[in-house]
């Protein structure tokens, strides 16, 4: 962006490169459309999940699980980071250019916002430029939530972001927060040799999960050397010399806890600070999430809303499937729309991974379903020798299925492989494909997937 470009008119204007943005963004310049992308940092071209998201913290917790016992772990630390940056660089690079080298697509670095309907100014230093479209799509994700607290600001203290590039790396590392994204970073950090110890605010882990599932993990976890204080909260963070010293209630009584580093876990929030949204006439909710309907068209016309910014769940596959929503609406029939959704799973990777689809046990019942279930520790399950082989038995099978349907209406997996095995359950459940199809199903040996042979022969009425 230079001085002398003051405007310019596009037919399609996204603001922010995440994977909803990008790939329609792609898809519409194939078409023939004129494409403007606008992106705040040149370092997070190809959007939050290639740059400080699911590819560079996996990346990391694959190498924390090759880390031997006696290896160093600030050494093993150094070697993960690196390599972790070079994996980033190039797959950066490539979804530079899967914009960069589409002849109708136009590639703005700055700070966009919303000036009127359909109309945003970029600002990049001193220069300025008015960029307006008839189709405008929001797609700046999410970012992270920091409690106000004293000494929250310590060069201590990390969000996700920041922690993959600690140095030196914490010998001691506490956790502010128990759900996905501060579980992940626990399993990680404690498998490259960290003491770690993680602050949850609930009674126990997980609780939107069944409470065996939870126990499960909390076992795993501890099992690992990692320490889980329930009903804790961080007052504040004194910064010393060597460490961090945090002041937390746990239980209801004061404690003190010291820490080379802290994480903060403690949610992402939609990142729609500062952008205008009100000269355009978009409508947020009291999170800040822009409020969209069915086909993610928000309150003004012509503007949809993709990813993390609508609020919701936190998925990139959930952006892929927004930008296929808008695509219907734009190029389409119109009929695609988030109702369409049935059985999206999810996995936190752990170690090992945990992944869940559908409804729990304890949702179904609260439903009055007639369900059966299967329940198996990973250790028990004689036809599933894939765990055993790669050193890691741990965790459970748990299965809900509909008794007068034979349907699977959800799962629970904690094992080797389970980000992979969940995904053909989801399929089943979409398809209709019955638990009995599913346990006499032939599958290649040894695999994780011949769990479901053996589980669903132990299926079961509830008590």
């Amino acid at each position: 962006m230079t001085n002398s470009e003051i405007s310019l008119s596009v037919d399609v204007l996204v603001i922010g490169w995440g994977k909803g943005g990008k790939t329609l963004a792609a898809a519409l310049a194939g078409t023939g459309q004129k494409v403007a992308m606008i992106e705040q940092f040149e370092s997070m071209h190809g959007g939050t999940c290639i740059n400080i998201g699911c590819v560079p913290t996996k990346t990391l917790v694959h190498d924390a699980q090759e880390r031997r016992e006696d290896d160093d772990a600030a050494s093993c630390w150094a070697r993960a980071v690196q390599r972790r940056d070079t994996l980033i660089g190039t797959l950066r690079d490539v979804n530079h250019h899967m914009l960069a080298d589409l002849g109708t697509v136009t590639l703005v670095d700055g700070r966009a916002r919303f000036v009127g309907e359909r109309t945003v100014e970029v600002s990049g230093g001193e220069d300025r430029l008015t960029v307006t479209a008839p189709t405008v799509v929001v797609n700046t994700g999410a970012v992270p939530s920091r409690p106000d607290l004293p000494g929250i600001d310590s060069p201590r203290v990390h969000d996700s972001t920041s922690l993959q590039h600690v140095d030196p790396f914490p010998r001691r590392l506490a956790v502010v927060g128990a759900g996905p994204i501060g579980l992940e970073f626990a399993s990680m950090f404690a498998g490259f040799g960290a003491e770690v110890t993680v602050l949850n605010r609930r009674p126990r882990l997980l609780p939107a999960e069944d409470e065996e599932v939870a126990a499960e993990v909390q076992s795993v976890l501890e099992g690992d050397g990692i320490t889980v204080l329930h009903e804790a909260d961080l007052r504040g963070v004194e910064d010393g010399a060597e460490e961090a010293l945090l002041r937390l209630e746990v239980a209801g009584r004061s404690r003190e806890l010291a820490a080379d580093a802290v994480l903060l876990a403690t949610g992402r929030r939609p990142a729609t600070d500062d952008l205008g949204l009100e000269a355009a006439g978009i409508d947020v909710d009291e999170r800040g999430a822009i409020v969209v309907d069915e086909h993610l068209r928000t309150s003004a016309h012509g503007v949809y809303a993709l990813g993390d910014v609508h609020g919701g769940a936190q998925q990139t596959y959930l952006s892929l499937d927004d930008h296929r929503i808008v695509l219907s609406q734009l190029t389409g029939d119109g009929s695609r729309s988030t109702s369409d959704r049935v059985a999206v799973p999810t996995t936190t990777f752990l170690t090992p991974p945990l992944a869940a689809v559908g409804l729990t046990e304890s949702e179904a019942r609260e439903q009055g379903r007639d369900v059966l279930v299967a329940t198996q520790k990973v250790a028990a399950i004689k036809a599933m020798p894939r765990p055993k082989t790669l050193g890691d038995p741990r965790g459970l099978v748990k299965i809900v299925v509909d008794a007068g349907t034979d349907e699977i209406v959800g799962a629970r997996l904690f094992h080797v492989d389970a980000q992979e095995v969940i995904n053909l359950i989801a399929l089943a459940m979409r398809a209709g494909t019955t638990a009995t199809q599913l346990r006499d199903g032939i599958w290649t040996h040894p695999s994780s997937t011949e769990a479901l042979n053996e589980t669903l022969e132990k299926l079961a009425p509830v008590e």
